[in-house]
């Protein structure tokens, strides 16, 4: 039976990544006990001392799943400027692919669902290392490494489809700066949105990276609620059809013509 053409893509990527995984090895585990120690043990046990639990959980709890999916839609953002670029501009390896029987869309697509699971190997290192910290008291919080990845293609999904039709990178750290890491500090990652001012309160619900939040929240600590999460998770799916909707037309119109 033959391999769908998506998957082809995947394949594509992952070998790439099985010649370079060394050099990612080191920072998988890492970059979880740096930011897990600074923030979650080290800011984590003055907050506890001072206002007690938040949410009824201690700092570490709180934060890790935020932490964990805010990683991935990093993860995902570089991933989704630069190495496409690169596949229409640099490396041309896009270009080469849709003179095969693969399509611009399928080519997205393939694109897509590798930084997804690219994501999910991420959160899977952060996963571990937060459950040694015992910052996941619920076995449930596997639940998490999905919901990482469903964070990441939601971010994935545009900022691919942006990306395809660019000359040049001049505006991918401006994103990073003006969008990711707002994103990243503002989506009740690291305090609930409850301590936001109330006019920015309902602009912190819009992001995606506050419901990803939220559902790996929930799973880490095994406290679902089943309305706020389905709308959570449609939240999510809503994006990343969208946004393929879009990144389709982009892809078709960069690599057909």
């Amino acid at each position: 039976m033959a391999t769908p053409p998506v998957l082809r893509i995947v394949e594509r990527e992952a070998r790439v990544f099985a010649r370079l995984w060394r050099g990612f090895v080191f920072s998988l585990f890492l970059n979880p006990v740096l930011y897990l120690a600074a923030m979650g043990l080290g800011l984590g046990h003055l907050v506890d001392q001072h206002s007690g639990h938040v949410q009824g959980l201690t700092y570490l709890e709180f934060v890790a799943p935020g932490m964990l999916v805010a990683i991935a839609m990093q993860v995902a953002a570089g991933e989704s400027m630069w190495p496409v670029l690169g596949g229409v501009k640099w490396v041309n390896n896009y270009h080469a692919t849709v003179a095969t029987e693969i399509t611009a869309d399928e080519v997205l697509y393939g694109v897509v669902l590798w930084i997804a699971i690219r994501a999910m190997l991420g959160s899977v290192a952060f996963l571990i290392v937060a459950a040694l910290l015992g910052a996941i008291p619920s076995a449930w919080g596997v639940l998490a490494i999905p919901v990482a990845g469903l964070c990441a293609a939601a971010f994935s999904a545009p900022l691919s489809g942006y990306s395809v039709m660019l000359e040049s990178d001049l505006s991918f750290p401006l994103i990073m700066r003006i969008g990711i890491l707002p994103l990243f500090l503002f989506s009740g990652t690291f305090y609930p949105i409850s301590q936001l001012p109330s006019a920015l309160q309902p602009i912190a619900q819009l992001s995606p990276l506050y419901h990803a939040v939220e559902l790996a929240r929930d799973a880490t600590t095994g406290t679902f609620d089943l309305g706020p999460d389905v709308v959570h998770v449609a939240v999510l799916v809503a994006c990343i059809v969208a946004g393929l909707a879009w990144g389709r037309r982009r892809f078709e119109r960069r690599l057909t013509t």
